[in-house]
């Protein structure tokens, strides 16, 4: 089966590739680096001949407001030239709790809106709402700052490996379109602050981790479950100590 991953030279993206050519699949990974635009539609009319699934694992340049527009437009391209082409299959990578996080977010109104246009288009889809990954857990730790101290809020947080969003996205690509969301996650739930602290310690990193109701996820108020999927979520294996130890010898 001839399979199209927009976005496939990223993180996610290559290690979808890895998994789906694993599976003995033709895959190919489109990228503007490879000549494929989403946002201009460069590429997309010959890149989709004959595909049978679209997967789309990219993201906007930026995580604010415009990303808005990025998503319509982008979105939008890819829909066009895969009903054109007859493509049965539309997957996207989305976040969990994106309905959740809306209203206080341009980013989340953005990828809400993609999830708008994929539902209401004509391709049957598939939508693959992941958690956070293990792999941005520092960059969260960044975000949240000050000094060398670190202030996050004491909501659940159920972090998974990137390779494990790979493997939820190349199984929902090989199964019929659900038309509707799926959600996968991590094995084990955290606090976020916990997270953060057991992820900041192995990297000998001595900013001090304080969970404060006051402070902002990415600016956004947290309630106790927004960032934890539903009863019935598909849990990988892959636990943060594990992932940690691999990463440091890989390092």
């Amino acid at each position: 089966m001839r399979i199209v991953v927009i976005g496939g030279t990223g993180m996610i993206g290559s290690k979808l590739v890895h998994a789906l050519e694993e599976r003995g699949h033709d895959v190919v990974a489109a990228a503007p680096s490879t000549g494929v635009n989403t946002y201009t539609g460069e590429g997309l009319a010959e890149v989709l001949a004959g595909a049978s699934v679209v997967v789309d694992v990219s993201n906007s340049p930026t995580l604010d407001d415009a990303a808005v527009e990025f998503f319509r437009t982008a979105t939008t391209n890819l829909l066009t030239a895969e009903k054109d082409a007859g493509v049965g299959h539309h997957v996207a990578l989305s976040v969990v709790g994106t309905d959740r996080l809306a209203p206080q977010s341009g980013y989340f109104q953005a990828k809400l809106l993609q999830e708008q246009l994929i539902s209401e288009g004509s391709t049957p889809f598939s939508i693959v709402h992941a958690t956070q990954f293990f792999e941005f857990i520092k960059t969260l730790a960044d975000s949240a700052t000050e000094g060398d101290t670190v202030r996050m809020p004491p909501a659940l947080f159920q972090p998974m490996a990137g390779a494990d969003v790979a493997k939820g996205v190349a199984m929902t690509a090989l199964n019929e379109p659900v038309n509707g969301i799926v959600e996968i996650g991590g094995p084990e739930a955290f606090l976020l602050p916990d997270a953060i602290r057991i992820s900041l310690s192995a990297r000998g990193d001595s900013r001090e981790v304080i969970a404060d109701p006051e402070a902002r996820y990415w600016g956004i108020e947290l309630n106790e479950r927004t960032l934890v999927p539903a009863d019935g979520a598909t849990l990988f294996d892959t636990r943060l100590e594990e992932w940690i130890l691999e990463a440091a010898a890989t390092a």
